[in-house]
């Protein structure tokens, strides 16, 4: 037993060892593209980009998802806005470069108080809030809680609402006390990184994942251990969450916009988008066939529309989601 034990420690030895040489070179290969900001005793990481001379859009503020970064949201909304508006596009506390924080930030709520506390020390005073799957649980907070920031919200295949059963084992296990400390240093990241390409494609699916979108966005930044656990506890925690908060989702007066899928195999759109539609009075609901988990890269123009809209223009947003539907399904046809 005293031997099984011994070859026991020696393995988790070597693999925390592994797990650090491996987590130092994920980092070196995806530099910080942003700026770290005290937001009341740590840091959050954001790449800020001013508006240019012509800006016709109001500022706008990105909330990537669970596993994301910035670099998820300004890869697909960067160079197509840029000029435009004022972004900010956040590492979520615990995420990419930003610092976690206290056990305030397990939650949406504190987490959207933390990027409200950002907006302000960045001179934001209002801004179309736009989150992604998990950043959606934030967004609905941020406007529930700090509606005198926001000049409008747009859900990304939200996730936003109870939903039956549960998820995956591992965010428990690497959430848990004691254990899960062990297993985000020892065996998380080189599970992670053998995953990495099925788990990016399922995202995406249907829909074809871009070829330099792992190069790009840099998904193996949550594999580092301190970023896994954070992430874990995030997603571990979110069905308490919405279930206590998203009755309060009506108390949402903003101009809303929420986009999604019929397709996604991440969310439950039948519950979450379509919750959201019926808890926001005067929301737009955005349906569109054949779609998946990524309509900020799939749908892109769509998503710029629906900005549009909310700053005033006459948009068609759901003439737009038909013509997308026609091009999924000639795409379809011709595979």
């Amino acid at each position: 037993m005293l031997i099984f034990f011994l070859v026991l420690i020696a393995v988790l030895a070597a693999l925390a060892i592994a797990t650090q040489i491996r987590a130092r070179a994920i980092t070196a290969q995806t530099p910080n593209i942003g700026e770290l900001t005290d937001v009341g005793g740590y840091s959050l990481n954001a790449l800020h980009v001013p508006a240019g001379p012509e800006a016709d859009l109001p500022p706008i503020v990105f909330i990537h998802g669970a596993s994301g970064n910035l670099r998820d949201q300004a890869g697909a909304f960067l160079e197509p806005l840029r000029g435009r508006a004022e972004l900010l596009f956040v590492d979520r506390p615990g995420h990419g470069y930003s610092e976690r924080g206290g056990p305030e930030n397990d939650t949406p709520d504190g987490q959207a108080n933390a990027i409200a506390k950002l907006m302000e020390k960045k001179g934001i005073e209002r801004a179309i809030i736009v989150g992604h799957s998990f950043g959606g649980a934030i967004t609905a907070s941020f406007g529930v809680l700090h509606p005198d920031k926001v000049e409008g919200l747009i859900f990304l295949a939200a996730a936003t609402h109870p939903w039956p059963g549960g998820v995956d084992w591992y965010y428990h296990l690497a959430s848990a006390p004691v254990i899960g400390p062990i297993f985000c240093h020892t065996l998380a990241l080189h599970a992670g990184m053998m995953r990495i390409e099925a788990a990016t494609d399922h995202v995406f699916a249907p829909n074809p994942r871009p070829a330099d979108y792992i190069e790009h966005t840099g998904p193996t930044l949550v594999l580092r251990p301190a970023t896994f656990r954070s992430n874990a506890k995030d997603v571990a925690g979110l069905h308490a969450y919405v279930t206590g908060f998203s009755p309060r989702y009506r108390e949402i007066e903003k101009p809303t916009v929420v986009i999604t899928g019929d397709s996604d195999e991440i969310v439950l759109e039948e519950i979450h988008s379509k919750g959201l539609a019926r808890d926001i009075n005067g929301s737009d609901l955005v349906w569109i066939k054949g779609l998946g988990h990524k309509p900020d890269y799939i749908v892109t123009d769509i998503a710029i529309a629906a900005l549009e809209k909310i700053a005033g223009r006459d948009r068609d947003l759901q003439a737009m989601a038909r013509a997308a539907e026609q091009l999924f399904l000639m795409e379809g046809t011709k595979q």
